[in-house]
């Protein structure tokens, strides 16, 4: 599974870069603390992989790290998706090397 720390997701950020970022957090924890993901929650990704895209760099999160590498795992045994990047130690990893 390909990772991306937070680092690194702050210079996609600030680059402006084309990518998709995913919360798979719950909508209770996304309306706590964000980094203005599209919030697709665990239970809902396979319902709305029309969301997800394939063809750019997709970054995938949630609180620690965990959800997040199991959506991804599923989608690429699954689903052939092979753009995903798991966010290293979540939101809370962000939350606390970069801020919000």
């Amino acid at each position: 599974m390909k990772e991306i720390n937070v680092k690194e997701l702050k210079q996609l950020i600030d680059s402006k870069a084309d990518f998709q970022l995913i919360d798979v957090r719950e909508e209770h924890e996304f309306d706590e603390a964000n980094i203005n993901g599209q919030l697709i929650p665990m239970g809902e990704v396979m319902d709305r992989l029309d969301e997800i895209s394939k063809t750019k760099q997709v970054v995938v999160h949630c609180r620690s790290g965990k959800r997040s590498a199991s959506v991804i795992s599923a989608l690429e045994a699954h689903h052939g998706f092979t753009n995903l990047y798991n966010l290293q130690g979540g939101i809370l990893a962000y939350i606390d090397e970069i801020g919000l």
